[in-house]
């Protein structure tokens, strides 16, 4: 069997925790962020993991399992 590449996009945005489960940082933190307040601007700044329906595929893209 051939190796697969990893997508470039796909290291670039998700990390492996020690569990195997699929890290992301959040969206929405870029731009207009004088109409945010400071709780929800907070809240973005922590990580959090890929919803289970998504992590089969984003796995496959990194070259894992």
């Amino acid at each position: 069997m051939p190796k697969f590449k990893t997508k470039s996009a796909a290291k670039k945005r998700f990390a492996l925790t020690g569990t195997g489960k699929v890290k992301r940082e959040r969206a929405y933190k870029s731009h207009i962020l004088t109409s945010k307040t400071r709780k929800r601007k907070r809240l973005l700044r922590q990580s959090t993991t890929v919803h289970v329906a998504d992590e089969k595929n984003i796995k496959r893209m990194l070259g894992v399992g």
